[in-house]
């Protein structure tokens, strides 16, 4: 009898082993903000979607209830294997319960893969490609912010009904720019415009003159930029230089965020249309969030990624405390699912069955430089699109998760 008790305990013992932390029976939270924190992303992402997440934490009152609730951040530096490499530590050592934020496409679909297989939370405020709630969905996934498909026919269609009827595509070569580029290709499609090219350029280019010679050539009316971050500002910038503009083409930021304009500056950015999820001056609740934001930040704006971060995480919080300490991330996910989103930077929302969070997204143009007030003041809003026409029809996606 002896020998099999000891047995047995040795067998509970490599088990718990195996299965790495718990936080079932205690209340301790601890959330990992994976994100780019030193590249071509961090500035519409990085440690500014850590700073949302504490006014989270604060504005959810979840320790108040006696929880703890730790918050870390690590570099996924644009690297799935990275991404993926981090957020196993954080997983099976390091007693991490979800994962936030997510920027870049390609690291997000090998977490969503690595969450479901651990049975964790993936809160993706910051990947934008839209096949994460379609073919790639995950019940352990929720998908915050925008996404391809929202920025697509925001943008592209307001465009084509100014004109823009033939298009030439300067694409992020990898996932997401894919994406970005199919979506908004089918949108100028099916609004009656053609795609006259594209050109494909690795992440972080730095040199964009052979991709717009190619564009210029091309005598597209838009060239239509499916890229984020310094790739964008990058390639608006010597777009103006290489006298592109000038010559008669117009150039569609597909994604841009504010961070961006702030960085071109007004003379450069000034006409482009856009559209966001979030602006930090669209009302008195986001003007008093980013207020509270840019004390953190060094007076900085949030972009629509970080203001995402913000509402992923009050709302996992919100989940938590409704059901208590629980191990099991998809139960965590469904629970999100059951509840009304409602927040100070989105206002009210929900969560769709393929994982899409649903809310308005916004239709803006860049002013000029001198309708702008002051710092930050930089869009004035064309037009909002309704939470239930702004996202892709969730019969549409192809997710697995949908109940036919």
């Amino acid at each position: 009898m002896r020998m099999i008790w000891r047995g047995a305990a040795a067998t509970m013992l490599v088990l718990s082993i195996g299965v790495g932390p718990s936080n079932a029976d205690d209340k301790k939270l601890k959330i990992g903000v994976l994100s780019d924190m030193s590249s071509g992303y961090s500035d519409i992402a990085g440690k500014g979607v850590e700073a949302a997440a504490r006014l989270a934490v604060e504005d959810s009152g979840i320790e108040r209830q006696g929880w703890k609730v730790e918050i870390v951040g690590a570099d996924h530096q644009n690297k799935a294997d990275l991404g993926v490499t981090i957020a196993r530590k954080w997983y099976e050592v390091e007693g991490v319960d979800a994962v936030l934020d997510l920027t870049n496409t390609a690291v997000a679909l090998a977490v969503s893969e690595l969450t479901k297989e651990k049975n964790k939370v993936a809160l993706g405020s910051g990947p934008q490609s839209s096949d994460l709630t379609g073919k790639a969905c995950s019940p352990n996934f929720v998908h915050w912010t925008s996404d391809t498909w929202a920025l697509a026919h925001g943008t592209a269609q307001a465009v084509v009904k100014r004109g823009g009827d033939s298009w030439f595509f300067l694409t992020a070569n990898y996932a997401f720019g894919h994406a970005l580029e199919r979506d908004a290709a089918s949108v100028v499609q099916a609004s009656g415009g053609k795609v006259l090219g594209e050109a494909r350029a690795p992440l972080n280019t730095a040199d964009f003159a052979s991709f717009l010679l190619r564009a210029q050539s091309s005598r597209a009316k838009i060239v239509g930029l499916a890229n984020a971050g310094m790739d964008a500002t990058n390639a608006i910038k010597q777009a103006s230089e290489f006298g592109l503009t000038s010559g008669g083409q117009t150039v569609a930021a597909l994604l841009m965020y504010i961070t961006d304009v702030h960085a071109l500056g007004l003379e450069f950015a000034k006409g482009i249309v856009l559209t966001e999820a979030f602006y930090w001056d669209l009302n008195d609740n986001t003007r008093a969030f980013s207020k509270r934001f840019g004390a953190l930040m060094g007076g900085r704006m949030p972009t629509m990624m970080q203001a995402g971060g913000y509402s992923a995480t009050l709302h996992y919080l919100k989940a938590m405390a409704a059901m208590g300490p629980t191990d099991d991330g998809a139960a965590v996910v469904r629970q999100m699912k059951s509840m009304p989103t409602s927040d100070i930077a989105f206002r009210e929302g929900r969560l769709r069955e393929d994982g899409r969070k649903i809310h308005n997204m916004y239709l803006f143009e860049v002013k000029k430089p001198e309708e702008s007030k002051g710092p930050w003041d930089y869009y004035k809003l064309l037009s909002t699109i309704p939470a239930e026409t702004a996202f892709r029809p969730m019969e549409d996606g192809g997710c697995v998760l949908i109940k036919r």
